[in-house]
């Protein structure tokens, strides 16, 4: 079962639960304002009859409203072994991996998030830049975890190694981040904590790279991250936070225009953009 935020065939947009039965559209305007609750108040919404939705939709990103996305760094081991090789500053990031206090950025407010099949970006000011498949945990704004979907935080490695206090730049820009296809509720996910999570990347339709990742490496329990995320913020439509990835390309690897990523994982689906470079081809419409 997911929740989907799509557009229905006059462009009109819905929330819905895709399950065996077909897609049901539910009761409510947006995702926020199903995360505006706490656990019981999304898990009764989503388990609503609703109404099914016969005619074709396109599936949208599964964030919307005042629902921000953030984003935790440094949280595998292969993340910390990668933003010490680019970086001319290592340090911070052995630090950081075994402090007690996470590494969480802002990584994009609702409207800027792109969708499956929606272009992503690198940045036309960038040299060396990645896709970072993983796991998204989506948090009501209670503090609960009510599900989980895949993100895609595309990062400038060029501009993050060149100086850690660039990393609003390397991390936040337009295209920077893609989510989808949709929330799997958190019940249906056995164990979050053995998630398999694959990235590929393909450019003229050859396959450049490939890697394979899973959740069991994360240093740090989920639930601690959303603790701290929220421990002096308020969320009052939810909130999405992706959890760092295990799967960075070697540093002479770098994005092109025209490449195609595609991140999956078990259970969650899969999650495919093709990349642009400069914010020119990134539409600036509210999504």
């Amino acid at each position: 079962m997911s929740l989907l935020r799509y557009a229905d065939a006059d462009g009109a947009v819905h929330i819905g639960i895709d399950s065996d039965g077909g897609l049901r559209r539910l009761p409510v305007a947006s995702l926020a304002e199903l995360l505006a609750g706490d656990l019981d108040h999304f898990l009764a919404v989503a388990s609503a009859p609703g109404r099914p939705e016969r005619g074709p939709v396109t599936v949208r990103a599964p964030v919307d409203g005042a629902t921000e996305v953030w984003a935790a760094g440094v949280t595998y081991r292969r993340s910390r072994d990668a933003r010490m090789e680019e970086s001319r500053a290592a340090d911070p990031y052995e630090r950081v991996y075994t402090a007690e206090r996470p590494e969480l950025f802002l990584k994009s407010v609702a409207w800027r998030v792109r969708g499956p099949g929606e272009p992503v970006a690198i940045r036309a000011d960038s040299t060396v830049d990645v896709p970072e498949p993983e796991l998204a945990v989506v948090v009501t704004a209670s503090g609960q975890i009510a599900g989980y979907t895949l993100c895609n935080d595309m990062s400038s490695r060029s501009i993050e190694g060149e100086n850690p206090l660039y990393l609003p730049q390397a991390k936040t820009y337009a295209g920077s981040c893609a989510l989808g296809p949709g929330i799997v509720p958190a019940g249906d996910i056995a164990d979050p904590g053995r998630i398999g999570i694959e990235l590929e990347i393909r450019r003229h339709g050859d396959l450049v790279f490939a890697g394979r990742t899973d959740t069991g490496q994360i240093v740090r329990p989920l639930t601690e991250l959303v603790d701290w995320l929220y421990a002096e913020q308020h969320f009052p439509a939810g909130a999405v936070l992706s959890t760092g990835t295990g799967i960075v390309p070697a540093l002479g690897f770098t994005l092109a225009e025209g490449d195609e990523v595609t991140v999956r994982a078990d259970g969650l689906g899969t999650l495919t953009n093709p990349v642009v470079r400069g914010k020119a081809k990134i539409p600036s419409i509210m999504n």
